[in-house]
């Protein structure tokens, strides 16, 4: 086929596509440009369908660092493992996906994308997410539909549509929806921190700085209520309806023939399904009121075994895959039924009921900060770790020239033994990352701005039954409170789920993994009393209305604000950790700071080694910050800097060339005396200048602390030369 060269401008994103150019062996193929950005993406697909009900489809976002005219660093001179930013975009993309193909579509497919130009202002993520969806619409597989992707930023108070990366920077909102059509399919969303400056005030002036004014600052973590959320995402919705309009008016000519791929066509055995219905409803019924995941599969199982058991009896045929099957498709019906026509959840709750909670803070004595969070049977234990900026995490984007640090980390753990199964713990995978990312952007907008140090919460999962992201921010919040870290406001989350089906609808707070596996939707909501931090949404109906996510969100908004009840009580009960470490923070007139510093820094040294704390000074404002083990130590520290800092300062006298001072000897050293001035500064009598014959050892004619007396030679500025009378004779 010849090349054909698509060019679309909706949505501020003035986009180009490439068809029939590259890759022409894959089902679909397409080279994206979006300013300086060439994005490679390819669909291939085997046509030997898997035997498990599942669509198994594996999405690549690959960044290659010729991308940006850099060779990888380190050892290894090629691109290996996929970093975070690679792996989360990878997941937003299999997400957005997923939902287009067909019921029964069981074929193994890849959807490859390679960023082969980067461009600093051009959202990677979005521009995977059209070049994949381009690729795979043009392909030959039966797929429909194309998607969208919006990013919404508000800046000055105004919603911005796909804003730029250096607009992002601006923004209080980053809101990323992904949809086709009217639908809407994904939502990701997170609000940022800002600082505002209050007015100066005549009388707030600090002599420690010099009679310089203080400008007192305070923090805001821009929490989203409902009803601006509901208009950024109907704003991204009328966006991507545009958008995907003109994706399948220009794309639909370029289609390829698709290829014959039977689907899977889901077999129940209408009979066996009436038999077990008839026969065993108030068995499956009770089954499925075990609240554990494993001890409803245990009495699942026994439903089974009993089911088999009466068959044969009867003479029956009784295939225990058809019978597991059929079995399963009637739990999921008796679960929604429940729902919907009862308003009763498998475990006996409410729609609208939150799930026991218990809280135990600082339960690891040699951890900085820890909490035991348990909500059900999900139980979470998340420890924070407090740092010096040294310990952040350097990681690279393919936008950025430079290398960049991560002072706040989130890291997420699910072992198998946490849902009773006997698995080798490995290395996190997409999941584990994606939940730890959710945690991460949760809590980050009330940790303060410009934080001096390294932090890294891990939230080990001991126990899964839905929600165990949501968990790891409860317990992530407090246990940043328990590190006695300053925080704008304590953050919960909450897993919602929907249940709709013929016109009706049930919003569920507090999901369990039951619902999660037999509902419609997967609604995960976070932020503080006054708002919304973080939000993320897997849509499996194809859509859902606006009213309905409204309706959500404020049944969320009431199951957020009780958890925080129950946490606020949590953290009036935290008895300080005694790992952790002391810390001071205070300001002294900047130009002191040198005088902290030392010669060669031979004061700070003397410090660190005599009261045992780390010191990070920041010479621009005077700030000072003290870290150490010994609260003791690290107080005898701060009034010994303070001392230094309180001192007048010391003018240097003009000295008279050619005129003997005393001086005392501080310092010998292979090249010469530090000799004492009679003002207090040190100036150096060079081993040269001691005598008219060559001195081998100061130490045999000269001890510390010994009067000398010294001749100027020349003063410039600071500078002294020195010699003694014996060298001029």
């Amino acid at each position: 086929m010849q090349e054909q060269i698509v060019e679309i401008n909706v949505n501020n994103l003035d986009e180009k596509y490439e068809f029939n150019k590259i890759a022409k062996q894959a089902s679909g193929a397409v080279m994206y440009r979006q300013g300086k950005a060439v994005l490679i993406a390819a669909v291939a697909v085997d046509e030997k369908a898997v035997d498990e009900d599942f669509l198994p489809l594996t999405v690549q976002y690959m960044e290659k660092s010729y991308a940006a005219a850099k060779i990888p660093g380190g050892f290894i001179k090629r691109e290996t493992k996929p970093g975070d930013f690679e792996t989360l975009t990878s997941r937003i993309v299999d997400r957005s996906l997923r939902p287009l193909f067909p019921k029964g579509f069981h074929y193994p497919i890849t959807i490859s994308v390679m960023v082969v130009s980067a461009d600093s202002e051009v959202d990677m993520q979005v521009a995977a997410l059209h070049a994949a969806s381009a690729a795979l619409y043009v392909s030959d597989i039966d797929v429909q539909q194309s998607i969208a992707g919006v990013r919404v930023g508000k800046i000055d108070d105004t919603l911005v549509i796909n804003p730029t990366l250096s607009q992002q920077d601006e923004s209080v909102l980053d809101l990323l929806v992904v949809g086709s059509g009217r639908d809407i399919l994904m939502i990701e969303m997170r609000t940022l921190a800002s600082e505002v400056i209050d007015d100066v005030e005549v009388d707030m002036i600090d002599p420690m700085m010099g009679g310089v004014p203080m400008i007192l600052e305070h923090q805001e973590c821009n929490e989203l209520d409902e009803e601006l959320l509901i208009e950024a995402i109907a704003l991204a919705g009328e966006a991507i309806d545009a958008a995907t309009t003109a994706y399948v008016n220009a794309f639909t000519p370029l289609v390829k023939e698709p290829i014959t791929l039977p689907l899977a066509e889901e077999k129940v055995d209408e009979v066996l399904y009436a038999y077990i219905e008839s026969k065993y409803a108030v068995e499956v019924e009770a089954a499925i009121s075990h609240m554990a995941k494993s001890e409803r599969s245990t009495e699942l199982k026994k439903v089974r075994t009993s089911i088999m058991e009466a068959l044969e009896a009867e003479g029956k045929e009784a295939d225990k895959a058809l019978v597991s099957k059929v079995l399963e498709r009637y739990k999921k019906t008796v679960v929604r039924a429940m729902i919907l026509e009862k308003g009763i959840r498998a475990d006996g709750r409410k729609l609208d009921e939150v799930r026991p909670i218990s809280i135990e803070t600082n339960i690891l004595p040699s951890v900085h900060g820890s909490c035991l969070f348990t909500r059900g049977q999900t139980q979470a234990l998340v420890t924070a770790t407090l740092g010096d900026k040294k310990d952040a995490q350097m990681y690279e984007l393919i936008t950025q020239k430079n290398s960049l640090t991560e002072n706040f980390m989130v890291h997420y753990n699910f072992p198998g033994y946490s849902v009773g199964e006997a698995k080798y713990i490995g290395a996190p995978g997409r999941r584990e990352l994606g939940h730890g990312n959710l945690g991460k952007r949760a809590l980050e907008p009330v940790l303060p701005l410009n934080y001096d140090g390294t932090i890294r919460l891990v939230s080990e999962i001991l126990e899964s039954n839905g929600s165990s992201s949501m968990a790891t921010i409860c317990g992530g919040s407090l246990a940043l409170r328990c590190a006695d870290v300053e925080m704008v406001d304590l953050v919960a989350g909450i897993a919602m789920g929907l249940v709709s089906e013929n016109g009706k609808h049930a919003v569920l707070s507090d999901i369990m993994g039951l619902e999660d596996h037999d509902g419609d939707m997967d609604f995960k909501i976070a932020g503080t009393k006054n708002g919304i931090t973080a939000l993320q949404m897997d849509i499996k109906l194809g859509g859902i209305d606006l009213e309905v996510l409204k309706e959500a969100l404020a049944q969320a908004s009431r199951g957020k604000d009780h958890i925080l009840t129950l946490m606020e009580a949590a953290e009036e009960k935290i008895v300080e950790s005694g790992a952790l470490p002391s810390t001071e923070y205070f300001l002294i007139n900047p130009s002191k700071i040198g005088d902290i510093i030392g010669k060669a820094g031979a004061t700070i040294r003397d410090i660190i080694e005599k009261f045992e704390v780390s010191i990070d000074l920041d010479r621009d404002e005077g700030g000072v910050k003290l870290s150490g083990e010994d609260k003791e130590k690290v107080a005898a520290a701060k009034e010994h800097i303070q001392k230094i800092a309180d001192a007048p300062v010391r003018k240097q006298m003009s000295y008279e060339v050619g005129k003997a001072y005393e001086g005392k000897i501080k310092k010998i050293v292979d090249f010469g005396l530090f000799v004492e001035m009679p003002d207090g500064f040190d100036a150096l009598l060079h081993i040269s200048k001691v005598a008219k014959e060559r001195v081998n050892n100061l130490p045999e004619r000269y001890n510390e602390g010994d009067s000398i007396t010294v001749v100027v030679m020349e003063q410039k500025g600071k500078k002294v030369e020195l010699a003694t009378p014996e060298f001029l004779a």
